[in-house]
């Protein structure tokens, strides 16, 4: 694989106040560039949701009401997040959830093509008993020596996400490989089905 023929990509990891739908309480976007994630340019935001966090969401990332009261609404941070993004590629583990989460609040906002290392796991190691994020750093064992915070925060879980798929991309020939075994059919990027010749 020659990470410098791939398109301008984020991984993008948040993390949500346990609502249905979620309100966003942290947000994580960490470019990747020629095969490397450039933690010098990624950016995350924590956010006071205009709804309370669940008791079992905070335990789950450990952001409290509390803990959020002082930072800024989504309202308030969202058109640097439009910005930073731009129409770049997105990837993230199960990406329909951060696809789903970041459309909704970023009306308008469409990347270019979605990966998702959830899909290339799955079509990478058939193999695997578990493909959640968890299973693949026990597999892949990630150097996550510089990731910041911790498990089930955005920040941490977007540099993982990162390094599990840049393994996973190492195992492929071209980005167009990449594209067909990662991005799930309906989202953005997907490769066209082929058409069979009809009489119609």
């Amino acid at each position: 694989m020659n990470f410098e023929t791939w398109p301008a990509l984020f991984v993008i990891d948040v993390e949500g106040n346990g609502g249905n739908p979620p309100d966003l309480v942290e947000a994580a976007a960490l470019p990747v560039r020629n095969g490397i994630p450039d933690t010098s340019a990624a950016r995350s935001w924590l956010v006071r949701p205009p709804h309370p966090v669940t008791p079992f969401a905070a335990r789950v990332h450990g952001h409290t009401n509390a803990s959020l009261a002082g930072c800024p609404t989504w309202k308030q941070v969202a058109d640097k997040a439009r910005r930073l993004l731009g129409g770049a590629w997105m990837c993230a583990h199960n990406a329909h959830v951060d696809y789903k989460v970041m459309t909704a609040h970023l009306p308008g906002w469409q990347p270019a093509g979605v990966l998702d290392t959830l899909r290339l796991s799955r079509a990478t190691y058939p193999d695997l008993p578990k493909h959640s994020l968890d299973a693949l750093i026990d597999h892949l064992k990630p150097d996550l020596s510089q990731a910041p915070g911790q498990r089930h925060r955005a920040t941490f879980d977007a540099y993982a996400t990162a390094q599990v798929l840049l393994a996973m991309a190492a195992r492929y020939e071209s980005w167009e490989q990449l594209v067909a075994a990662a991005v799930p059919p309906g989202l953005p990027g997907a490769p066209e089905p082929d058409k069979e010749d009809t009489l119609w």
